[in-house]
């Protein structure tokens, strides 16, 4: 994976990431409450998946370039 690839992929978290907080920064608050509320364990858990799903997307991608 070159260092474009990277920089270019960091730079889409952020472009995402900054649209949520412009479009929707009150649901923001809300989902950070909701976040707060559970326990550490789904939290974990939730970082888990979200981690997963995350690498399959980029070997997905780096199959689907050749």
């Amino acid at each position: 994976m070159s260092v474009s690839t990277l920089v270019l992929a960091f730079g889409l978290v952020l472009i995402f990431e900054g649209l949520v907080f412009v479009l929707a920064p009150r649901r923001i608050e809300e989902l950070l409450r909701l976040f707060a509320a559970l326990p550490v364990e789904t939290r974990r858990l939730i970082g888990l998946v979200a981690l997963a799903f995350g690498a399959v997307l980029v070997a997905l991608a780096r199959v689907m370039a050749g």
